[in-house]
């Protein structure tokens, strides 16, 4: 199976601001333990800690006694759940799958758990108000979509960022749906239900912030702690998962679960906390805020990606190089230090969303990523030449797309005017005269000139057309 994610991935194929959230201390007897020495941790929880990755464990004493044993001991299961709300995760939620990643490299095996059922009832962590109801169907798409999305980037990190110095450990995908659609409702609340205290539940800080609300919570919303703790319990009964990875947000359902799975079979789970990639004001990055920045790609390119890195704070650079990249601490150290001799290049920028680009997106997307970037910032030819269809209506996504039939004889003036792009009339004759057409990056002022091949009409057949500052025009010529 370790060998086996690229494989599966190949197949499926076929068919802002930086702040991290300082959320802590919420609960009695939840405190940061990895603050102790490094001598005390395993290899691993040392260097995520060192990294920024985790910020918290539970229950307290974790990470300084028994996780570290426990990880030497042998392999471990981990798991992250992601439910299924969109059509695709978004940079709020890479961090955690950099997470089971990282886990997956030092040969522990790692549970990726889609809600397709715990989707239809919302989680209210973080939440202001209830989320909309989804349909089942809309569920099912959007696990089908997060499913081969969270296998890309696994395949893409086996491909590019393993070194093969350790056997990597197994990654598997589940839908939670699967272990509840054949439950009855009356059964599940007689097994489970009556392990919960309602004073505990309601005591969890993401219930009391939504009961003090005008909206107040549903009952749905209120359950949702004991489905996800079931979650664990399900996955440590049949995969042995020990071990639960969560935003911090997620603490109260990280803490019922421990407390569901101690009860039930006296067994000891272990909850470990990353922190939250929030917004310069304070929100989550994720499509609540309405500020997502897509893994799909059909609803962030890879050029949209590269470039949402490419523009952070500098103050936010070697974090982010630290949380979002396998580059060893040492590199991140030396990128830092060139950055400081001359921050005009931007080389820690360019690596943070080349890295980036290339686990979310492959080589291929990277490579696209930089095509478009040269094509529309360093108005490159060669670049536009290169470029697929799909590049250039990524890169241009507000442009129009127009297929023409090319002509002998079709003027500059001809190809504006059937696209629309200037009115019609002397006004519109005048604006090319004047200047104010670009073709393929070119100044072009004679409205009477003849497209000619290779000047306004590349080598892929497109041309791309520009009016004023920004609007832009994509044309592609269908010969006769």
């Amino acid at each position: 199976m370790a060998a086996s994610i690229v494989r599966t991935y190949r197949h499926l194929s076929r068919h802002g601001s930086c702040i991290l959230s300082k959320r802590t201390h919420l609960y009695p007897g939840f405190r940061s333990k990895f603050h102790s020495s490094a001598s005390v941790h395993s290899e691993l929880l040392s260097s995520l800690h060192k990294r920024g990755i985790l910020k918290d464990s539970f229950p307290e004493d974790a990470a300084q006694d028994a996780l570290p044993r426990l990880l030497q001991a042998a392999p471990q299961t981990v798991y992250c759940g992601f439910d299924p709300t969109a059509d695709s995760l978004h940079v709020g939620n890479l961090l955690a799958i950099i997470g089971l990643l990282h886990f997956r490299g030092a040969g522990h095996h790692v549970l990726a758990v889609l809600g397709g059922a715990t989707a239809q009832i919302g989680d209210p962590s973080g939440k202001t108000s209830e989320r909309e109801r989804l349909s089942a169907r809309s569920v099912e798409t959007n696990t089908h979509s997060i499913r081969e999305s969270i296998h890309r980037v696994f395949a893409n990190h086996e491909l590019y960022f393993h070194d093969g110095s350790r056997p990597l450990g197994t990654v598997t995908v589940l839908n939670n749906l699967s272990w509840y659609k054949d439950r009855d409702v009356v059964g599940f609340l007689s097994e489970a239900g009556r392990h919960f205290r309602m004073g505990t539940m309601l005591s969890r800080h993401s219930v009391q912030s939504r009961l003090k609300s005008t909206e107040g919570m549903s009952l749905t919303e209120f359950t949702y702690q004991v489905f996800q703790a079931y979650d664990f319990y399900h996955l440590h009964q049949i995969y042995g998962c020990r071990i639960q990875l969560g935003g911090t947000d997620q603490l109260g359902n990280l803490m019922s679960g421990h407390e569901f799975i101690h009860k039930v079979s006296e067994e000891e789970v272990y909850g470990l906390t990353i922190p939250l990639v929030t917004s310069s004001v304070g929100d989550k990055l994720g499509k609540t805020a309405g500020n997502a920045v897509w893994l799909n790609r059909d609803k962030t390119s890879p050029f949209e990606l590269y470039q949402f890195f490419v523009r952070q704070p500098d103050a936010c650079i070697e974090r982010y190089l630290k949380l979002f990249t396998f580059l060893p601490l040492a590199e991140v150290e030396r990128l830092m230090e060139q950055q400081r001799e001359d921050p005009g290049k931007r080389l820690a920028h360019k690596r943070l969303a080349a890295e980036v680009t290339k686990l979310v997106h492959g080589k291929e997307g990277l490579e696209s990523a930089k095509r478009c970037t040269d094509a529309l910032y360093h108005s490159s030819v060669q670049a536009l030449e290169e470029m697929s269809d799909e590049e250039l209506q990524e890169l241009f996504r507000e442009a129009p797309f127009h297929e023409l039939l090319l002509e002998p004889g079709t003027t500059v003036i001809d190809a504006c005017r059937k696209i629309n792009a200037i009115p019609e009339g002397p006004r519109g004759y005048r604006m090319v005269s004047e200047g104010a057409v670009h073709i393929n990056h070119r100044r072009t002022d004679n409205p009477e000139k003849v497209l000619i091949p290779k000047v306004h009409i590349l080598s892929n057949g497109l041309s791309l057309l520009r009016v004023g500052k920004k609007n832009f025009y994509i044309i592609k010529w269908l010969s006769l």
